[in-house]
Parts: C-alpha cells; sequence; structure tokens
C-alpha cells in the first residue's frame, strides 16, 4: 500500500513538471538525486539493536504493533504483537513460515488464541489406538490403504460362486496384509497418511501397537515431514531407503470442542502453532491475514534487523534531507528534487486524514519539529486531537529494510511510467456477422 501511495504522489508531481515543459528524463534524474538522498538519510537514522536481545525484543514487539493498528487485531494488538514476535523468535532467524503453521477454531474470543511450541495437526488417531505415543518415530506417507481398487477403477470381476468371491476378497486382505508388514518392517511407531486409512489395515495397524492418522490434508504432510524431519514415502520395499521423522512425544489435544494431534519436541525445534480463536469463520480468516502480515515482517527484520521511526518521522527526515539536496542541484532538476520532497510529506498528511485529524496543522508542526532537529519526532494519532511526540518513546517503530523498500519501489514505479511515450489504445475488432 505504501509502494503505491508514494508512487502516485510522485506522479502526481511528476505531471505538475511535465505540464511546465520539463523532460521527463530531467525529471528521472532528478528524482534518482533525491532517492539516493532520501535513502542515505534513513540509512543514518535507523539503528541496530540485535545485540541487545531484550531491546530487539521491545522493537520487534512495536513493529508486530505498528503493522497490526490498521486491522481487525488492532484492539488486542500488544497480546497478537508479543504472540507473533514469540512465534518469529522461535525461528531462530529462519525467515521461512511454513515453520509456523496457523490453526483456525471458531469460539472464543480473539485474546484466547495461543501459542503451542509443538505442531498440531487437525485429525484424530485411528479406533482403539494409543492416543499418546513417545519418543516416535514416524512414516509419512502417500499412499493407499484401501481394498477395493478394482470397484474405485470401474473394472469388472465375473465369479461362478460365493467361494470364488470369498477368495478374491481374501486376496485382497492378504495383499494389504503384506503391505502393512513391510510399513512395520520400518521400526515406527506413528503411520501417517495422505489418503484414507480402511477398517482393516487400521485393525492391523491397532494390532501391532502402531498409531495411525489417515487423510491428513496435503498443507498438513509436506509441513508435518517439514518439521519433523522425514521424507514423504510411497513405497516400503526398501526402508533402509526411508527417512523416517522423530518426535519426543504425539498426543491428542481438546481445542474447542474438536479433538487434534500435537507433535511436541519435534526435530525442527523452531516449528510452532498458533491456535486462533474467534466468534465467526470470516473474523478468523481476517484475523489470520493479519497475524500473517505481521510474521512477514517481523521474519524480515530479523534477518535484517536495522528499525526506523514510523509515525510519518522517517519520511519527514528522508525529505529535509531532499530538501537539503535541492540546494545543491542546478538547473530544472532541482524542481524535480523539490517535487520529491513534496510526496514524501504527502505519506504524514494522508496518515493523519485517514485519522479524521486536522492533516494541515498536524503536518506543519511535524515540518517544524523535525526541520528544527527534533529528529525523532512523529505523529501521535492516537491522543485526542493529534499531536507530535518522540515516536521512539511512543514505540513506533517499523522494519528498515521494508520502508528502504517502499522508496525504491515506488521510486522505480514512478521512473518506469515517465518513460512511457505513448499509449495506443486499440478498440476490439468488431466481428462479423454470420
Amino acid at each position: 500500500t505504501s509502494v503505491a501511495v508514494l508512487a502516485a504522489e510522485l506522479l502526481r508531481e511528476a505531471e505538475q513538471l511535465v505540464n511546465q515543459k520539463i523532460h521527463p528524463q530531467t525529471i528521472i534524474e532528478g528524482f534518482r538525486i533525491a532517492s539516493n538522498a532520501a535513502l542515505k538519510a534513513l540509512e543514518e537514522q535507523a539503528v541496530d539493536n540485535s545485540k541487545n536481545t531484550d531491546r530487539f525484543r521491545e522493537d520487534l514487539v512495536a513493529i508486530a504493533r505498528t503493522t497490526l493498528s490498521s486491522k481487525v487485531l488492532s484492539q488486542d494488538r500488544d497480546y497478537f504483537a508479543n504472540l507473533a514476535t514469540d512465534a518469529v523468535l522461535r525461528m531462530q532467524g529462519s525467515t521461512d513460515l511454513t515453520h509456523i503453521q496457523v490453526i483456525k477454531k471458531p469460539g472464543g474470543k480473539l485474546s484466547d488464541s495461543y501459542l503451542d511450541p509443538g505442531f498440531i495437526l487437525d485429525k484424530k488417531f485411528g479406533v482403539n489406538q494409543p492416543k499418546r505415543v513417545e519418543n516416535a518415530k514416524i512414516l509419512v506417507a502417500n499412499t493407499s490403504m484401501d481394498t477395493d481398487k478394482v470397484k474405485i477403477f470401474g473394472a469388472r470381476v465375473k465369479v461362478e460362486s460365493t467361494g470364488k468371491l470369498a477368495e478374491l476378497e481374501k486376496a485382497e486382505r492378504e495383499k494389504m496384509k503384506n503391505k502393512v508388514e513391510r510399513i512395520k518392517g520400518h521400526g515406527i511407531n506413528c503411520f501417517v497418511n495422505r489418503q484414507l486409512i480402511y477398517n482393516w489395515p487400521e485393525q492391523l495397524f491397532s494390532d501391532a501397537g502402531i498409531s495411525s492418522i489417515e487423510h491428513a490434508d496435503f498443507d498438513g504432510v509436506e509441513r508435518l515431514a517439514l518439521v519433523t524431519g522425514a521424507e514423504i514415502t510411497s513405497t516400503f520395499d526398501h526402508p533402509e531407503h526411508v527417512k523416517l521423522g522423530h518426535c519426543d512425544l504425539i498426543e491428542e489435544v481438546i481445542i474447542g470442542e474438536d479433538s487434534l494431534i500435537r507433535f511436541s519436541g519435534v526435530a525442527a525445534g523452531r516449528a510452532c502453532t498458533i491456535v486462533l480463536r474467534g466468534a465467526t469463520e470470516q473474523l478468523l480468516g481476517e484475523a489470520e491475514r493479519s497475524l500473517h502480515d505481521a510474521l512477514a515482517v517481523l521474519s524480515q527484520t530479523v534477518g535484517s534487523p536495522k528499525v526506523t521511526l514510523g509515525g510519518g518521522c522517517a519520511e519527514m527526515v528522508m525529505a529535509k534531507a531532499v530538501d537539503q539536496a535541492a540546494q545543491n542541484v542546478a538547473g530544472k532538476k532541482a524542481l524535480a528534487v523539490d517535487s520529491f520532497a513534496k510526496a514524501l510529506r504527502q505519506l504524514p498528511t494522508i496518515l493523519a486524514d485517514n485519522a479524521g485529524l486536522d492533516s494541515s496543522d498536524l503536518v506543519a508542526r511535524l515540518r517544524k519539529a523535525v526541520y528544527g532537529g527534533m529528529s525523532n519526532s512523529g505523529l501521535d494519532l492516537m491522543t485526542p486531537g493529534g499531536g507530535i511526540t518522540d515516536m521512539r518513546e511512543l514505540g513506533v517503530v517499523e522494519s528498515y529494510k521494508l520502508k528502504r523498500a517502499v522508496v525504491s519501489s515506488a521510486s522505480e514505479a514512478a521512473e518506469l511510467l515517465l518513460r512511457v511515450d505513448n499509449i495506443i489504445r486499440a478498440a476490439p475488432r468488431q466481428r462479423q456477422a454470420m
């Protein structure tokens, strides 16, 4: 959103310059000078607290809180900011969000959501099978465990007597029994299958003391294999070539009114599950999207730990640097550089407008504060009537990497469109009547 807004403001300023008979190439060169000056100022303002664990966690929580402020989770943003931060810190610097599973369970309120340190699969154990498995050796498979393939593929078998039919069924059962024996030969105590497991093989697993889980959804199987260190297999003739998954404990847990299976102490210790609770499916869906945005921002910040100030502070600091750069630029390029600063100052204006405040007064006060040397000043939109305050004290921070990407991407998008000489509109070909 920020990229689109800034790019639109840059193009609006560029349009005015073009109307003043300034060549687009001159505007582009001015924008590049301004962009470099803005990014240099942004980098100088950014700080890196990754060496201090407590300070870095505070930065992450503040970034998550800022990200969630405009979303459905805004009422509980402090709670979910801490929850998202705990989840991302468990990944130990990884940016792979597949290690974080999100399960939505209707019921309760949003603040009933919690972070579980294990992996939760929305399935149940088979009938009469152990509901708790310690030191689990897990075989994750995608194979057929039924005995009616003849019917499935539409083939026909003609028999002359019920005895022949019984022999056919016996042969099918023996074939399935042999398959189960090959699976047991892997030395496992838990079998997870992507497809259905029929009653007969399920009973064989129960007799062998093996817990089986059937019809696990594809995403669940992929993620389970990832976090337990297993590989999904479809054949069982060579156990030495199959990579099993491991975890300390598998147990059945109850969330709301549903029974689920939790894998604790998985091989990938950074895996975890966020259980979202809420009144309706629609609310849970929106909450999941909001939380995913926060997780994505935090994971990138862990990889690039520099942070900068929000609330329009970073934009005004960059605008100040661009204005100073414009004084050293000769000719018409200086007008383009000055226009870039105007576009940057529009972002705090839009923030104040969206909050229903007097943007003209607030942005003028913010500009006076920042240009006067108070480089940490930003918009306080939570105070009635608004105000100007220190963003670092207020805890309004954003990821430096993402803020830098916003300026770079918006500038490049504006340059790309300015290079367009003309637009050829071709009407669709008229169809001839038959």
